[in-house]
């Protein structure tokens, strides 16, 4: 359990987490070894002077003291140990997740990763904070007592010696039994989360539906399968629990019958009998406690086994010796690139000249988006190379190639901050000139005045406070605020009305100008004015060419051209 936390932490924890762990295991003995002291108390308070036991009681009351102080102190590194890691672990997730190729975030995967921050961060790092110091207390504690039992009498110290792997191998059995009920229970649980995050979402096509009145089958579904793997994973765990009780509270019993024995036989006194006992039943508490705590470990291991596998998956690698681009140039050569089984781009050879713009359209599926995925390295190439200013991608560090590109998506998030905090995105170290200027650039500041608390206007999670042009606009203010010489678009006006798509359009002829852009549109009339047109389809080109000259082939691109203009001519 401890190599797999030090493993998912990385070993820079290893020495505090050693440290801590000494320390709870000397509270543990000390914890044993002051019971120890009960011994000549009892003897003394039997004997024929109890006013002996005085000075036992002192050195009693002191072990006692000694142990409170441990005990605060290993309890207090604890905490701060699990704060430490807790904080480490989010940054190094965070970085990680950040390196991961984009095509791992499937929506599973996103769902997964959510949970995993937030519940299962928290429960994978309470380990040092809340079990580590009573799991070594239930192992430790009960061993150093059962050397003080052998140091009185060794008859009762061999006894609890050979109860020890009766008492192990039933928590072993326990644990085992309950392990695969607990990991269905934990999927189980996960797969209801998501159901329910399903059907708040849906509730807009359920009310559209007319379905507001009905129950949500496959809610209802995962709620009760939820419901039987709980009640499964509580049933096996009652034979271990039973289990474990029965076996120590026959240890127990069998010590006293040993005890007294030895005491009618006259090898052991009744003060010592008596001590004995309770030390014995100061072991029960601990050995009893271990099913809670074993089940706690549990959970807390799967989280870490999850978060290893998260943590294991391969980032894109970055260059060991980077080279800048120094022009600004896009060129594909022979890519084919190939995802779930599925070639996406196939054998493409394509360039953009410095400066210029490209322009790509074809039908949905047909690779648009996945072009300039590549571009910015979200994806490496299954074969051939993308390069910018005559560099592969592969070799540019991912910081400097994305201070070369800015991009523009047709779907926009923005982070539950100010406008202004969103539009620094693009660039942190930005002073309020430049933001105010890409912000009127990109016609925002029209939005701003309307807003009711302007530049300090919170956005919402996701943007949600603002309509979808508004958002796009904040996009394109965050783009030019970036100043990057080459700049991707896909699809940034095909959800938009007349109003916000023309005043999209004025930001992004901004954006464009003077750099070399990568266009995806459907709607063909924003890429009239681009240099070279490709149409795409099944990750092949099927035409190039200007606007003038595919129209006049009049092949797909003529035909595209023919569909979207339709409507305008019905008009």
């Amino acid at each position: 359990m401890i190599r797999m936390l030090l493993q998912v932490l990385g070993h820079d924890y290893a020495r505090t987490m050693r440290r801590t762990m000494a320390l709870m295991t000397i509270t543990a003995v000390v914890e044993g070894l002051s019971y120890a002291l009960l011994v000549p108390v009892l003897r003394a308070l039997f004997g024929s002077d109890p006013a002996e036991a005085r000075p036992w009681l002192i050195a009693f009351g002191a072990a006692v003291a000694g142990y409170a102080a441990l005990r605060y102190r290993s309890d207090l590194s604890g905490f701060r140990v699990g704060a430490t890691m807790l904080r480490g672990m989010y940054h190094r997730l965070g970085d990680h997740l950040a390196r991961l190729p984009i095509g791992w975030y499937s929506a599973d995967r996103v769902g997964e990763v959510s949970v995993m921050a937030s519940r299962g961060l928290l429960q994978a790092m309470s380990v040092s904070a809340h079990l580590l110091a009573p799991f070594i207390a239930a192992c430790v504690t009960p061993l150093t007592i059962i050397v003080v039992m052998f140091a009185f009498n060794w008859q009762l110290g061999l006894a609890a010696v050979v109860a020890v792997p009766v008492v192990a191998v039933v928590q072993i059995w326990t644990g085992r039994s309950m392990a695969a009920a607990d990991a269905e229970s934990a999927e189980r649980g996960r797969e209801a989360s998501g159901r329910v995050i399903e059907y708040l979402q849906a509730q807009p096509v359920l009310r559209a539906g007319g379905r507001t009145g009905e129950r949500f089958r496959l809610l209802d579904d995962s709620l009760r399968e939820a419901q039987r793997a709980a009640h499964r994973s509580t049933l096996s765990a009652v034979p271990g629990v039973v289990g474990l009780t029965l076996t120590v509270q026959a240890v127990f019993t069998g010590l006293l019958i040993l005890g007294t024995y030895l005491a009618v036989g006259g090898n052991i006194g009744a003060a010592e009998v008596l001590a004995i006992l309770v030390l014995t039943a100061r072991c029960a508490d601990p050995l009893l406690s271990l099913s809670d705590i074993g089940g706690k470990l549990r959970g807390a291991r799967a989280e870490l086994a999850r978060l290893d596998a998260v943590l294991r998956t391969e980032p894109l690698p970055e260059p060991r010796v980077p080279i800048a681009p120094v022009d600004r140039d896009l060129r594909f050569e022979s890519v084919t690139f190939r995802q779930h089984d599925r070639t996406l781009i196939d054998d493409l050879t394509l360039s953009v000249p410095e400066g210029q713009r490209l322009a790509i359209v074809g039908p949905s599926g047909a690779g648009k988006s996945t072009l300039l995925q590549l571009l910015a390295r979200f994806y490496d190439v299954d074969a051939g190379a993308v390069r910018v200013g005559g560099v592969d991608v592969r070799a540019i560090s991912t910081e400097v190639l994305m201070r070369q590109i800015a991009i523009v998506f047709q779907d926009v998030y923005l982070f539950d901050g100010t406008i202004e905090e969103n539009i620094r995105l693009g660039r942190p170290d930005a002073d309020d000139t430049e933001v105010r200027a890409a912000a009127t650039a990109a016609r925002l500041d029209e939005v701003i005045e309307r807003l009711p608390g302007g530049w300090t206007t919170h956005v919402g999670e996701g943007g949600a406070l603002l309509s979808g042009g508004e958002r796009q606009r904040v996009s394109i203010a965050r783009a030019l605020l970036k100043d990057s010489p080459i700049v991707l678009l896909d699809e940034v006006t095909s959800a938009l009305d007349p109003v916000n798509e023309a005043a999209v359009h004025d930001g992004i002829e901004r954006l464009m100008s003077g750099r070399t852009v990568v266009l995806v549109a459907h709607r063909l009339r924003t890429v009239q004015r681009a240099d070279h047109i490709v149409f795409l389809d099944g990750g092949r080109i099927i035409e190039q060419g200007t606007h003038d000259e595919l129209l006049r082939r009049g092949g797909r691109y003529a035909d595209f051209w023919d569909i979207a203009m339709a409507p305008v001519a019905s008009e």
